[in-house]
């Protein structure tokens, strides 16, 4: 089945329109305008003098490289506080209903979980006792049991029981845990990081596009091994779409990757938005450009609204959601749809078959972006000093990382095109990962468990993908119980073959074998499919 891409959106696919658009037939649209901020006074950064020269002489000598005018220019700061945000925390669909689930934002842990009454409730992710996981605990009686010593905790974050206690004892008031505000809205769980200021409604978007009658929307979620900024960064580039998706959608072709042209439309202190388009496609006479916006603190949209000979509209939408879950690692959740009734060959396919096109997608890039991750990191230099951004490919990126300058002194670290702030702590590696031993119930979600296929690896796509999706993690089950059930029926038939004494017995019994033996292989095929990372047929292994 054919499959066109949203261009604005790298990788983002849906049924073809079959429309002839003129260009007086499309509209695009933004869910909303971002509101400028009041800028402060310009901070001194941190940049070598050296490199200052070296990048303004690179602008002047070489049209096709961004300079640093406009930085040195500029040199704003905004006001900024990276905990006085609403970052995507889940998809509401994907939360489980029989057990806690551990998330992190920044260096942030989490646990979320249904209480009793099927409320979605947050805690910071301790026990007040002696700071174990409550993530690695149980729902009891609509409770969070930590499983260390088995206090419980409903509501408000408060503890209700502790079974050392004497029964004439009170439960100390110190017993409760810290609890977050979060907000279930158009299919995402949002959380308000701050502990100073209330939550402000105001800022957790709204798509309008979300509500349109006749919307439907593919929605996955991915855990990545490399930072969000890097994530974010890697989305809003289309110029690496041709070489590195070549042919995994129809729009993807190697021999397509030209230069751009780009046309940054706003810019505040909540981001930016613009145009762009290839450049032999400006002179066509019904030219669309694509259009793409960023804001604050991690969603990247485009929507497009297109109007066919009839006059019906017809809206698509593409739409990233980024979260910061620690250093070297995010996680994405990836909302694309439209309001075009689907055909009937689109119909027949499997909505986890199309999850696993999406992990394919993303492990075509992984490589690249965790090397990028590692030399960020090593390097401790702002990307000026790292890049070579150009002009007709590189644009949204270098909008994106002078963003960064602007705010990243309200962050936990960043790296910025002419800054840099590394973490204050860095890094724990967890050499017994949470959850090894817990997720030997399979109605641990976000755990991984024992076993090659579940250990818990940011790089194994069932770590990544399947573990926090239940539509894939119940076609796994679902295959492994049925290549059990036909293993059994295979053995049967072929014993029952060799002991039959008629020849067209014999025959149906061995038909039934291969019968079952091909069952056996599907179900072996889609369970691999759903667990085996996409390797480049260059490499060698």
């Amino acid at each position: 089945m054919a499959l066109i891409q949203l261009q604005s959106i790298p990788s983002i696919t849906f049924p073809p329109p079959q429309l002839k658009l003129s260009k007086s037939s499309i509209t695009l649209f933004s869910r909303r305008r971002l509101n400028p901020s009041h800028y402060h006074q310009p901070q001194k950064h941190r940049l070598k003098p050296s490199a200052v020269a070296e990048e303004i002489s690179a602008a002047e000598g070489d049209q096709s490289v961004i300079g640093d005018e406009e930085t040195l220019r500029q040199k704003e700061i905004v006001s900024y506080d990276w905990s006085e945000e609403w970052y995507p925390l889940y998809l509401t669909k994907n939360v489980p209903d029989d057990a806690p689930l551990g998330l992190t934002v920044f260096d942030k842990q989490v646990v979320l979980f249904k209480d009793g009454a099927g409320v979605l409730r947050c805690y910071e992710d301790r026990c007040p006792h002696r700071l174990a996981k409550l993530s690695e605990g149980q729902l009891f009686d609509g409770r969070l049991e930590c499983l260390y010593h088995g206090w419980q905790f409903e509501g408000n974050g408060k503890c209700v029981k502790i079974p050392q206690l004497s029964e004439s004892a009170k439960i100390p008031s110190s017993a409760c845990v810290k609890t977050y505000e979060i907000k279930d809205s158009q299919g995402v769980i949002w959380i308000w990081m701050s502990r100073k200021s209330p939550p402000n409604l105001a800022k957790i978007p709204w798509f309008e596009i979300f509500e349109r009658p006749g919307f439907r929307d593919l929605s996955t979620i991915h855990e990545l091994p490399y930072d969000h900024s890097i994530l974010l960064e890697n989305l809003m580039d289309p110029s690496h779409v041709p070489i590195s998706h070549n042919r995994s959608d129809a729009n993807a072709k190697r021999e397509e990757a030209g230069p751009l042209y780009f046309e940054v439309t706003e810019r505040t202190g909540r981001g930016f938005a613009g145009r762009w388009g290839r450049e032999r496609d400006v002179s066509l006479p019904n030219h669309i450009p694509n259009f793409m916006r960023f804001e604050a603190p991690c969603v990247l949209q485009s929507n497009r609204q297109i109007i066919d000979k009839k006059g019906q509209k017809i809206y698509f939408s593409g739409l990233f959601l980024c979260r910061p879950s620690g250093q070297g690692k995010s996680m994405l959740i990836v909302r694309f749809g439209n309001t075009m009734k689907p055909s009937f060959l689109f119909k027949l396919i499997p909505q986890w078959f199309l999850h696993q096109t999406a992990s394919k997608i993303l492990e075509e890039d992984m490589g690249f972006l965790s090397s990028q991750n590692e030399i960020l990191v090593r390097e401790k230099a702002p990307t000026r000093e790292l890049y070579i951004n150009l002009k007709t490919s590189d644009t949204w990126v270098a909008e994106y990382r002078r963003w960064m300058d602007k705010v990243g002194h309200g962050m936990p670290y960043h790296f910025g095109h002419s800054t840099v702030s590394l973490p204050e702590n860095p890094a724990l590696v967890e050499h017994a990962p949470a959850g090894f031993t817990a997720s030997l119930s399979a109605s641990q979600p976000a755990k991984g468990g024992i076993g090659a296929m579940h250990a818990p690896n940011p790089a194994n796509r069932y770590f990544r993908h399947v573990i926090h999706c239940t539509a894939c993690r119940n076609v796994v089950k679902s295959c492994q119980a049925w290549k059990k059930a036909l293993s059994v029926a295979a053995a049967v038939s072929t014993a029952l073959a060799i002991l039959a004494s008629g020849r067209m017995s014999k025959v149906l019994l061995l038909l039934s074998v291969a019968v079952f033996v091909a069952g056996i292989q599907i179900c072996s095929s889609m369970i691999a499919m759903n667990t085996t990372n996409y390797i480049r047929s260059h490499r060698r292994l």
